[in-house]
Formats: structure tokens, sequence, C-alpha cells
């Protein structure tokens, strides 16, 4: 399929359409048969049509495991449009992607090169491979607190200490957009002739403006996964992986998708990624300008606002670039938490934030944003300056504190130096803060530093498959954590199977409870007790 105007077909799209309009006797999956077996209620939230196009892996349909038609030519199409030799649709989300990645790439014993603040769903794949992490700081920006990529020198360093890695593995862009030196980490990974993993989940809509940060593809990466419906036109849930170059066994990575892609995808999701395509093929450059277009008119307002502050571009390592449809506004100045900012702008003034963290929020500014939600957003981060004095002590979400001082004294920045311990080595969330807890001064936790990119104690895989025993949480300090513990959004794990748990791991992940953050992973929901590797 080489024709100039073939990315203006939609071939999944038709076929679905197509088998949704031909009138037959039902005999198959969904039990619904097109709709006629739907509940009331939910045909009066979607309408009818939608369920007459729910159907299963009919011949006409192709089949997502052995494509050979429609899913085939939809797939083609979208690797001509995002830059890929090869593209495979997931209706699993990235996160099926992302452990597809390091299916395919590492067995059982491989280590593999990422970054302490990588997604949830890279541990996953730890775990279900056994690959043994060897993590990489990410650079972090205390002005903000936010953990931006990590360097090309720390990954030559890792590599450098474990040259029998078998993949790196990067988030670009971060969940605020920023990006670090991808080119520059390409070409370092492949002076060891192995693949570079990518985590673009947020940032499918990098390949379609030369005022974007560039694709991952572009740059050098041998694999990446896009959520193209976080940024893009698809359904929730549906997602790409793309491959370029011949470090990527595609058998390999073919048998792994099987393992963690239903067997029945729905056909809806599949479709809209043929739709979303073929949208940002024939439209995407406008599509961006007025997106950021409308980001830049937010940026700008914004700014303006006491008390309020955006990020922007900062000349600091690990910040390469910057996603500018991606929007962080600092509340914290205004004497708030970004906990309490979000509850305040989605309850009361009708404005609904990507990420709320201890002093910011963050929006995703998209191809579906209209001015009118920009004039909505502004009017409501004015109108919280304007009445921030009046909720300092207020109380919001299940009666805590608005004030950060009070109750986040701690920061988690998905950096985790390591220094000596009575039970040999542990990790810690901040230098600063381990001295704050256990009386040791800078100095002196410079002098007990080890080197880094060391492995864990256990891997995520043994810690998650050993026996395990539920103690009261600071009966856990010093313990192998066995359970995978993160602030959801953005899914980055404070704790993780294998890793040793630390009191200031405890208190900020008890802390982002007390100012309303929500916690996935634990056992326990009040993170009264965690549980551990028994002893």
């Amino acid at each position: 399929m080489s024709p100039a105007n073939s990315q203006q077909q939609t071939p999944l799209l038709d076929a679905l359409r197509d088998r949704t309009n031909h009138p037959h006797a039902p005999f198959y999956a969904p039990g619904h048969k097109g709709g006629q077996g739907i509940s009331q209620p939910l045909i009066d939230l979607f309408g009818a049509a939608v369920f007459r196009s729910d159907l299963p892996e009919l011949p006409e349909l192709d089949n997502l495991f052995n494509p050979e038609s429609a899913i085939a030519e939809a797939q083609y199409l979208a690797a001509e449009a995002f830059g890929s030799q090869s593209t495979r649709f997931l209706a699993n989300g990235s996160t099926c992607g992302i452990i597809a990645a390091i299916l395919a790439t590492c067995g059982p014993g491989d280590k593999i090169i990422l970054p302490r603040n990588i997604h949830s769903s890279a541990i996953s794949g730890l775990i279900l491979s056994g690959a043994i992490p060897i993590f990489v700081n990410p650079e972090y920006n205390p002005d903000w607190d936010i953990a931006n990529s990590i360097t090309p020198e720390a990954t030559a360093s890792a590599l450098e200490q474990h040259p029998d890695a078998k993949a790196v593995m990067i988030v670009y862009p971060t969940y605020h957009g920023v990006c670090g030196d991808l080119r520059a980490i390409a070409q370092i990974t492949h002076q060891y002739n192995i693949p570079l993993l990518v985590d673009e989940a947020h940032g499918a809509h990098f390949n379609f403006h030369p005022n974007l940060p560039e694709p991952a593809l572009s740059a050098g990466a041998d694999l990446t996964v896009q959520s193209i419906h976080k940024t893009l036109g698809a359904m929730t849930q549906a997602s790409m992986l793309h491959v370029k170059g011949d470090r990527i066994d595609i058998q390999k990575l073919n048998k792994a998708l099987q393992l963690v892609q239903s067997t029945s995808p729905s056909y809806l999701l599949l479709a809209s990624l043929d739709a979303a395509r073929q949208q940002m093929a024939l439209h995407g450059k406008e599509l961006m300008a007025q997106t950021l277009q409308l980001a830049e008119k937010a940026r700008s307002r914004i700014s303006q606002i006491p008390g309020l502050s955006v990020l922007e571009p900062l000349n600091t390592p690990g910040f390469a670039a910057l996603d500018r449809t991606r929007l962080t506004v600092k509340v914290s100045d205004l004497g708030i938490t970004g906990f309490a900012a979000d509850e305040i702008l989605h309850s009361q003034l009708g404005v609904t934030a990507e990420l709320p963290m201890p002093q910011h929020l963050t929006f995703i500014i998209s191809l579906g944003n209209t001015q009118s939600d920009i004039d909505n957003l502004v009017k409501a981060c004015t109108l919280l300056e304007a009445t921030s004095d009046t909720i300092v002590n207020k109380p919001f979400m299940g009666g805590q504190d608005a004030h950060p001082t009070k109750k986040l004294t701690l920061r988690f920045t998905g950096i985790l130096p390591v220094i000596k311990s009575g039970t040999g080595i542990l990790p810690v969330l901040e230098n600063r803060a381990i001295s704050q807890l256990k009386g040791r001064s800078q100095k002196e936790d410079e002098i007990l530093s080890f080197p880094r990119f060391s492995p864990p104690p256990l891997s995520p895989r043994e810690a998650f498959f050993f026996p395990a025993e539920t103690v009261p949480a600071d009966k856990a300090v010093d313990r192998l954590c066995a359970e995978l513990i993160c602030p959801y959004p953005p899914g980055i794990p404070v704790l993780m199977p294998g890793e040793i748990i630390t009191p200031a791991a405890v208190d900020y992940l008890q802390q982002i409870l007390a100012a309303g953050g929500k916690i996935t992973g634990c056992s326990d929901p009040g993170l009264q007790t965690l549980k551990v590797v028994r002893q």
C-alpha cells in the first residue's frame, strides 16, 4: 500500500462498519448480540449504535495475533504515519506494551538499565521476566520537586559498570513533559549493541509538529510505546508499540504480546487507533498548531497570576526539552498543596487536572481542548489565588490541612542514593531526608555513599514470589518490601518488591494519604501495615 493518498484510508474502521451493517443472526460472543441484550440504562448513556459495533474476531475483522487483512493494513499505515518500520496495536494499554518490551529483550537474571522513576508497568515487566533492574537516578529539580530524565553521562556510567546489560529503558517524556537528551542516550546505548526501549506514553503527538520535542524513534529509539489515547484521539486504553531497526527480535516481541494482550480485544479500541492515525496523518500539523497555541495562551495568562508559577524549559541536567502542551502550575507559593488545589478546582470550579502533586498541578492540553476550556482554567486559577488566604487552614480531602509545610515535609523524587545501614545497603529517598530521620549530617551521608547502579537485594520477581508477612508499618523499616506501592497518578512506585523499606518512604506515603492523595498497591489502604518478605 504505497499511494500518497493511502493515509486517507481506514481499513479496520471500514471493516468494522461494514460488518456492523451486515444483517445476520449472531450465534457468537459477546452475549449482548449487537446490543439486543444490553440493559436500558447503558443504552441510555451510550446509545445503541456503539453496541452493534462491539464485535469479536470475525473473519472479516482479522486477528490481532495473526493479522493478514484489515488489522495488518491498519498497522502498516500507522507505522508509516508514526515513522516506524513495524507497529503493533495494543488493546491493553501501554502497560502491556512496556511489559512486552521487557519480555522480548530480557530473560531471568538478565540486567536492564532503567530510571528509578519508571512507571509501575515496568516493574510488572521485571516481575514477569525475572530481569534484574539496574536503576539510574533521574536528575532532580528541587525548586519544582520534579524528577527530570536520566542523563547520557549516568547512562554511560551504568553501562560501564554493567556492560552485560541486555537493554536500556527510559521515560520520554516524563509526566510533566520533561524530555532528556534521548539522542545522546541512544548513541551510548547502541555502542553496546543493545536496544533502547522508550516509555513514550505521553509523547504520541511528537511526530506531528516541529515545535514539539523530537519523537523517540527519530532520536534513535529501537522500540517505543505510545498511549495514543492520552494525547491524541483514540479511546481510553488504546495504544501502539513501534519498532525501528534490527535490535528487536520481532518473533519474541509477538510472543510476548500474546502473553499480555487479551485474546478478546475490543474492536472499538482497535478501530479508534485506525481512526486516530488517519486524523493525525491528514490533519496532525494543523491540530498540533492549534493545541500549541492554546497551551501558550494558558501559559502566558496563568504565569501573570500572583502566587502561581508555570514550568518552563530549564537549563538543568536531564531537561533537554519540554512538551509545551503539558502545563505544570506551582501552587505551593499560595500556601496550599496541589492536592488541596485539585480538590477545589474539581469540586467547586469545574476544572479537573491530570496530576496533582504536593507542590503543583499538571494539566494535559490536547487536540480535544477548546478556547473555552482555557478560559475556564485561567478563571479557576485566578479564583484559586484570590481565595487562597481563606483556604490555607481549611480541611480538605478527609479533614486534612491544606498547608504543605504542615503535612508534606518529605519529597519523593524517584532518586535513590544508597548509604550503609546496620542491615546492609539501604536505599533512601533523599540524603537530606535520611539525615533528618537518623540524625546524620549531610557530610556523613556523603562519606557513607555506596557506588550507584547496584542491583537490589532481591529481584522484583524473587520478592514477589517469596513468602510474605504483614507487619506494622513502623516495624517494616529495613525489611524487604513485598508490595508494589505507588501514588496514582503518576504511577511511579515509592516501594517495590525487593527494595528495603525506609522511614522516609513510609512517611512520604502516609503524608500523601493525609494530604488527600491516592495510593495503590498496598494491601492495607490505610498504610498502617505493610507486606514484607518473610525472614
